[in-house]
């Protein structure tokens, strides 16, 4: 059972949740909709912070001018080694002309990797101290080693012109990849719970539950800030999902556009002959993802109602096909998603009274998410075992990972749902976690057990199995 600290929080969980609905049930009794809202000022959201301070940079884009849709991006530190050999060819070393070649110990080699990441001015060095400041340097985090200027640098024209408007300075303290010299990463698109009407990616809760997914698996986590009910009803979530597949799509194209122009050398260096720009000249491309981005592994991973979402993102991403190249679906998680229906399942009847989300709260979450003219317990985005729902068929579903709670009053229908999946030779495993309550590993007070920190990593060993390059590291 639950102990004594989870069953007091979740009774004071439901209490204020249940304050805070009957709240914006009234402001929004006209039903007149508002401007699309991804965070609640009740919430503690974590700031970005582009330098690697705990391994992890993120930063946050707007990546929608009419609604409030936005992502976090969460780059771990490991993208500042060279690329695997086996990963993608090697480029072909070029030699500066102000510096002897290279010997072949391997500490001067091993000095030479680390100043690849420095700044170009910068001389290596085998002392412990100075190489640690090298590396603080290389993403801007810290100042120069005569204390007086701060230090950031990018291989692109726009970081050579803001580095000759400033004097010779970079004002950007965040990191900047050399697109040359970059590792390529697998991206998860990530969408938070909170029924439909709370949470957002840069809470507390997220951020930290990101970054520990960021680390296990050495990929890029794209958090989504989708809008939230009952300010922006059904489908507004889920379309914000989709606009965020097709940007990381469009992302992807723009930087092989920009690839593809060419490259010249200024003062040794080397720089872009041109790059993308909006109409307003500012960069098109997401550097982050640009440089380390390899989306062709891409995977989706829900919790709670984001769940729902990310289940159908993943069918919309089937329906496309090639449409969405280079973009590609190779797995998704869903964790405890946030299923109903009108015929209740046994666990629906037997915990109905269960843990943080209980039956009465969870209908009244789905009274505000959906449309008055269109509720239904059984409506698509509620229940994935309705007949009808449209879609592509279950055997083109991606490899699909569903994560349950022994005391989740959601469980069956979720279990029944993967079981469809299988039956149509879909992998599409269930790891039902024992004495585990709804959003046991990413409810904030939860999110320091040893219970959500071994989920974490069960989820990581079964997602490296479709992500690996070789794709056969990693098994049941």
């Amino acid at each position: 059972m639950p102990s004594v600290a989870v069953k007091l929080y979740s009774v004071f969980f439901k209490l204020l949740l249940k304050h805070r609905l009957q709240n914006r049930i009234q402001a929004t009794a006209d039903d007149s909709g508002h401007f699309g809202v991804t965070s609640r000022p009740e919430e503690s959201v974590a700031a970005a912070n582009a330098s690697f301070t705990d391994g992890v940079a993120t930063k946050d884009i707007h990546i929608d001018p009419f609604t409030s849709l936005s992502v976090r991006i969460f780059l771990p530190e490991s993208a500042l080694k060279p690329p695997d050999a086996d990963s993608r060819p090697q480029p072909k070393p070029r030699v500066r002309q102000n510096h002897p070649q290279p010997t072949k110990s391997p500490d001067h080699d091993a000095a030479s990797r680390r100043h690849s990441y420095n700044t170009p001015n910068a001389k290596p060095s085998l002392d412990p101290d100075r190489g640690s400041l090298s590396r603080r340097n290389s993403y801007g985090s810290s100042q120069h080693a005569n204390g007086n200027h701060p230090v950031g640098f990018s291989s692109d024209a726009e970081s050579l012109n803001l580095r000759a408007s400033n004097g010779g300075n970079v004002a950007y303290r965040g990191y900047s990849p050399l697109v040359m010299n970059a590792k390529k990463l697998p991206v998860i698109l990530q969408f938070h719970g909170g029924g439909w009407v709370s949470g957002s990616n840069d809470s507390v809760a997220n951020d930290v539950f990101c970054r520990r997914m960021t680390k296990l698996l050495d990929v890029i986590v794209v958090a989504v800030g989708y809008r939230l009910a009952p300010e922006n009803r059904y489908p507004a979530a889920f379309e914000d999902g989709l606009q965020v597949l097709n940007w990381l799509a469009k992302q992807a194209n723009l930087a092989e556009c920009s690839k593809s122009m060419g490259s010249s050398k200024v003062g040794g260096a080397e720089f872009k002959k041109s790059h993308i720009v909006d109409a307003f000249g500012a960069s098109m491309v997401e550097p982050w993802l640009g440089a380390h981005g390899d989306l062709s592994r891409c995977v989706l991973l829900g919790v709670s109602c984001g769940a729902n979402i990310a289940d159908y993102v993943a069918r919309k991403a089937v329906e496309a096909g090639k449409l969405l190249d280079p973009v590609k679906v190779v797995a998704q998680v869903l964790m405890y998603p946030f299923f109903m229906g009108s015929v209740p399942t046994h666990s629906e009847i037997r915990l109905a009274n269960s843990y943080f989300f209980d039956k009465a709260m969870c209908l009244l979450l789905w009274e505000l998410f959906l449309p008055k003219e269109e509720f239904s317990l059984d409506h698509p985005a509620a229940n994935p075992l309705v007949p009808g729902r449209g879609g592509p068929p279950l055997k083109l579903m991606p490899p699909t990972l569903t994560v349950v709670a022994e005391h989740d009053w959601m469980r069956d229908r979720a279990i029944a749902y993967s079981e469809e999946l299988r039956k149509v030779n879909v992998d599409a495993p269930v790891y039902d976690y024992k004495d585990a309550v709804h959003e046991f590993a990413t409810l904030d007070m939860l999110l320091k057990t040893p219970q959500a920190q071994a989920c974490a990593e069960d989820i990581a060993i079964w997602v490296k199995k479709h992500i690996s390059l070789r794709g056969h590291e990693f098994s049941y």
